[in-house]
């Protein structure tokens, strides 16, 4: 199951973060960490506006939220060609598992390797479901 993710390329000056932002709150557009709660109605607010937007698939797992959880789930892919370009924490802070966002160079095959392997994929709606909770 992959997500998507927006990126903004702005001037590397401050407030420059505020606009883009507002632009998404007036739409109704929700924002957790990199992820928007409607990402192509977000690209195109964005877009529209003059932002310069890259959309990039990801891919959340839940992992057990303990030393040696992250490392178990790397096992997956301990003997693939599978490279991981990035992760990061999504962070809501309820039970006893993570959710870890990370970007794949072959998205497709990590995910059959994570379902193979019994590893929880976590959809952007899933996302927010835990959030609200």
């Amino acid at each position: 199951m992959k997500i998507h993710q927006l990126s903004l390329f702005l001037e590397n000056k401050p407030n420059q973060l505020s606009e883009p932002c507002r632009l998404l709150a007036e739409a109704g557009i929700d924002i957790r960490t990199l992820i928007v709660s409607d990402w192509e109605r977000g690209a195109k607010v964005l877009q529209e506006a003059g932002y310069v937007v890259n959309v990039t698939q990801v891919v959340a797992v839940e992992v057990p939220d303990r030393p040696g959880g992250l490392v178990e789930l790397l096992e997956v892919f301990r003997k693939t060609d599978i490279n991981i370009e990035y992760m990061y924490a999504f962070t809501f802070g309820r039970g006893e598992t993570a959710v870890l966002i990370f970007r794949f160079d072959n998205p497709d095959v990590a995910i059959e390797r994570l379902q193979a392997a019994g590893v929880s994929l976590v959809g952007s709606s899933g996302l927010y479901k835990r959030v609200e909770k």
